[in-house]
């Protein structure tokens, strides 16, 4: 690849690497010609052209002999979310000697004020023993901060602990696109594609930020082979993409003849309809969707027009694919016979 003027071919292991984020960062690691090694339990399937590892991350002997696989250039770790501080720390100290950069994807649930105020880099962040073995933080009566902020800040600090300054954190938000194995977009699309009246949150000008998996996967490369350090990147759509074109967009690409159904937070609330899950994406917080990427874009953080997003996810669907299967696709999606019962409380029926 060519970077700052100069071409760098990198050898990098992926933590994780056979499905969503972290199978795009293997493949565009390949399309530049990398070297890659992946570690991983071996539940989904491996990318052809990759040097694959099986084993557990929480266990000492497995990451022992992974190191042994190395030097690395550079680890992105893409499989930290389900694991206690303690179980990054591990990884990182075992493979500190055998890679020279850890890029560590987190979340910005890691900030003291998400989701109620707007965040840049320098927003205060939750504290969390790196050692630490689940049990610390809480999750607050509104739902934030929230227990899994603070357990991934923990993973932060474990990080940080091991690499120092060779350390580089990415903290995107929502990450949609093909291979999505939450099921906040596909389940848009099906509802989409089912017509009828859609019941959809007002106002249809509110800027959301979701970001492609693929801008994602590019912009984590791109950071194993930059010359920075020691820095931290929100990842999160830049210009972002209104309600009113998400789901005009979702509409056209099933070409569906659905209509949407505007209503407010307030009757929503009213109707018991769960922010976040029942009616994905949608969230009253003001911070939510308040996410400042500038210094990812000067970084190089590219993103494509949300709604190719959709149309891929679409075409996805469409030619068969499904994704790992996931207790989170369970969570999403509101049931039509509430969503009708809404729908008539409003004056739709």
């Amino acid at each position: 690849m060519t970077l700052r003027g100069k071409v760098t071919l990198m050898r990098i292991l992926v933590m994780g690497g056979t499905w969503f984020l972290g199978k795009a960062i293997v493949e565009e690691a390949l399309r530049r010609g990398w070297d890659v090694t992946a570690f991983n339990r071996g539940r989904s399937d491996a990318v052809d052209g990759v040097e694959t590892v099986q084993g557990d991350r929480t266990s000492p002997d497995d990451l022992k002999r992974l190191a042994t696989y190395g030097p690395w250039d550079a680890v992105i770790d893409t499989s930290s979310s389900e694991f206690p501080p303690r179980d990054v720390l591990l990884a990182a100290e075992t493979l500190r000697l055998a890679a020279s950069r850890w890029v560590h994807v987190s979340t910005v649930s890691v900030y003291q004020g998400w989701p109620h105020h707007p965040l840049t880099e320098d927003s205060p962040l939750l504290e969390c023993p790196p050692d630490d073995d689940g049990a610390f933080g809480h999750t607050g009566s509104d739902g934030s901060p929230t227990k899994y902020g603070f357990q991934k800040a923990g993973g932060e600090a474990a990080v940080r602990a091991a690499f120092g300054e060779d350390a580089i954190f990415l903290r995107p938000g929502v990450i949609l696109g093909p291979g999505e194995y939450v099921g906040r977009l596909p389940w848009w699309l099906a509802r989409a594609e089912r017509g009828g009246s859609v019941l959809v949150p007002a106002p249809a000008e509110q800027m959301i930020q979701p970001v492609d998996l693929r801008d994602v996967a590019a912009f984590a490369v791109d950071q194993a082979a930059s010359d920075l350090s020691g820095r931290a990147f929100n990842v999160a759509h830049p210009e972002g993409i209104s309600w009113g074109e998400f789901m005009g967009s979702c509409l056209d690409v099933t070409q569906s003849a659905g209509r949407p159904v505007w209503a407010d937070a307030a009757t929503l609330v009213e109707h018991g309809v769960k922010q976040w899950t029942e009616l994905p994406l949608w969230r009253t917080h003001a911070g939510v969707w308040s996410v400042d990427a500038t210094r990812a874009v000067g970084a190089g953080l590219r993103c494509r027009p949300f709604v190719e997003t959709i149309a891929d996810t679409w075409a996805w669907m469409q030619s068969g694919g499904r994704p790992v299967e996931h207790p989170r696709w369970a969570e999403h999606g509101l049931a039509p016979e509430k969503e009708a019962r809404v729908l008539s409380a409003i004056g739709d029926a």
